[in-house]
């Protein structure tokens, strides 16, 4: 008998997206926290396993949610790329759960603290928000200096449950029904496949919609960072390519005059604020970041672009 067992009985009122790509053990910790939630309502479970060639995160999730008493579905995406396995997430999401209201999404990297769910979807339902977020707090693999823990990469919005102007990130998000439907299909935009950032321009693009936003304090999450992602070579160009992706959306959204100018002030901000942190922090790889973001968006004019998400077959 499992804590779930008279789940499908209840009404589906949100569903957990999970997209996952060649990392089932770490897929086993998401979906276990997932699973182990607790609520007054009704919730699905969506896997989407982005390896068609080996899809070893399709076996382990219907491993671990054959017997939990949650409904779910588990769907192989055979077209490669982060945004791909997104879209499908919460496409068949909505598609198997035609009542549910909320869809959320979280990360095989990640694992959700006890209440994450309750807090979330209470939120959304308190605050009749359109969008809420949550902490996403990072663990790492190796012990890293206090300059790496507290690169701005690594810095998550803080503080109390309030509105905010939008979120940046999908590893920790809930999303109504009535945004999907309002804006163009597919949701998130297939040129940022690669580059990575297709949350980033979505959630810009749902705040010039008008669409609104929740920070909930209580709905967190753990991150964990492996060791290759705390190196000073990627966090370098990591700053670059979150640059890259500024410029991508910008370049959507402004007009090429605006956008050229923003490029140009950019360098020279970016100056400034790299010394800043650098005299207030004495870290000389967290202050690069302001600069290094500048320097990501005059390469990205050039149309050179990273492709991080384009894994080798």
């Amino acid at each position: 008998m499992t804590a779930h067992e008279n789940e499908a009985s209840r009404p589906v009122e949100a569903v957990v997206c999970i997209p996952t790509f060649r990392r089932p053990d770490w897929l086993e910790r998401t979906l276990t926290s997932v699973i182990a939630q607790q609520s007054d309502f009704g919730f699905a479970v969506v896997v989407i396993d982005n390896d068609a060639a080996n899809p070893t995160g399709l076996a382990k999730a219907n491993e671990l949610l054959a017997d939990s008493g949650i409904p779910h579905r588990v769907f192989v995406e055979t077209n490669q790329g982060n945004v791909h396995a997104i879209n499908r997430a919460f496409t068949e999401a909505q598609a198997a759960f035609p009542k549910a209201e909320f869809f959320l999404m979280i990360d095989d990297d990640e694992m959700a603290m006890p209440g994450w769910l309750a807090a979330i979807v209470g939120t959304a339902k308190a605050k009749n928000a359109d969008i809420v977020g949550g902490p996403v707090l990072r663990e790492f693999d190796v012990p890293v200096p206090p300059a790496i823990a507290r690169h701005p990469l690594f810095v998550s919005i803080e503080g109390e449950t309030r509105a905010v102007d939008q979120i940046h990130g999908s590893g920790n998000c809930l999303i109504r029904r009535r945004v999907f439907d309002a804006v163009t299909q597919p949701p998130f935009d297939t040129r940022f496949n690669f580059l990575g950032g297709g949350d980033m321009e979505f959630f810009t693009r749902c705040k010039r919609l008008g669409y609104s936003t929740w920070w909930c304090e209580e709905a967190v999450i753990h991150e964990f960072v492996p060791a290759e992602r705390v190196s000073t070579r990627f966090l370098l160009k990591r700053s670059v390519r979150t640059g890259s992706i500024n410029y991508v959306i910008d370049r959507l959204y402004h007009s090429p005059g605006k956008v050229l100018a923003k490029n140009v002030g950019s360098l020279g901000l970016g100056a400034l604020r790299s010394f800043g942190l650098l005299i207030r922090t004495g870290s000389l790889l967290g202050a690069s970041h302001p600069l290094l973001m500048s320097v990501g968006r005059v390469v990205a004019s050039f149309g050179v672009l990273p492709q991080p998400y384009k894994a080798s077959r």
